[in-house]
């Protein structure tokens, strides 16, 4: 699934709420027996009509072996089609490595969007971007405490008297912005960052941002809505604990379920696209 095809269901079904499927093996419950792909089934069949996406955090399975990969090829194969399916493994290095790593992904998993760490330059992220069906995720303002180690340090760059003394994500989502196209690239920005969040808004208005942080991180939801929406839609905001452990009994996908349909009716009961106000 592209961008615009990705626009159209959102603003179909004013919903921008994608599920992460952060199934860390010692979180499920106990009958499934470590079945990751039988809980992501489940999971999925209770959600489906409550989200636009679904985002599979790699790490949970690379951990697994073999048995967790294999767990995630049935996963991202059940996923209807309607769906937009995220991998979040925030892979980046350099270019002849970079291209085996978008093939991986964008071939032969087939996903239609990836998650990727800018942080060794523009080069790395020419060979993602090759792939103007697919979304590359650029890593933007992050949601983790830790994002005020380095993100938000003020950079000085005297060959472009526009950038001086940006912070350091500001000055990154302006240099990537220049490298790919709203159809094409998307941006990572912490719900835990509402203020920042505004900031990029204007730097990229155009561009689709994944935000993860509402939940247990603790973001706001109506703030993000209100903020991140956009006339294509232009948001996808991922809820992943939240949703998928609210509950270990047998019933924990209709558990899910509630869940995920309060975050959609809540989504519903914010949604102004900014041509409407």
């Amino acid at each position: 699934m592209n961008i615009t095809t990705l626009s159209k269901i959102i603003l179909n079904k004013q919903n921008v709420l994608c599920i992460g499927l952060d199934s860390d093996i010692s979180k499920i419950p106990g009958h499934l027996n470590n079945d990751q792909f039988l809980f992501n089934k489940k999971i999925i069949d209770a959600t489906k009509d409550f989200c636009v996406a679904y985002k599979i955090n790699t790490a949970f399975y690379e951990s697994e072996g073999i048995q967790g990969w294999q767990a995630l090829k049935n996963t991202l194969d059940y996923i209807p089609k309607s769906h937009f399916v995220i991998a979040d493994a925030k892979r980046g290095d350099i270019g002849n490595t970079a291209q085996h790593y978008a093939k991986t992904f964008f071939e032969t998993l087939n996903f239609d969007a990836l998650t990727v760490s800018p942080y060794m330059g523009l080069d790395t992220l020419k060979p993602f971007l090759n792939y103007e069906d697919k979304v590359t995720i650029v890593l933007g303002l992050t949601s983790n405490p830790g994002s005020e180690d380095f993100q938000k340090l003020l950079v000085h760059n005297p060959q472009n008297t526009a950038l001086l003394k940006l912070p350091l994500y500001q000055f990154l989502i302006k240099q990537v912005s220049e490298i790919g196209t709203k159809n094409n690239l998307m941006f990572v920005v912490g719900a835990t960052n509402p203020n920042e969040l505004e900031s990029i808004r204007t730097i990229v208005p155009n561009h689709f941002l994944l935000v993860p942080g509402i939940g247990t991180q603790g973001g706001d939801l109506q703030k993000t809505v209100e903020i991140g929406l956009n006339g294509d839609g232009g948001l996808l905001i991922n809820v992943s604990r939240d949703i998928i452990f609210q509950s270990n009994a047998e019933n924990f996908a209709d558990v899910a379920a509630l869940k995920a349909m309060e975050y959609c009716n809540l989504i519903k009961k914010y949604w102004h696209l900014p041509s409407s106000k």
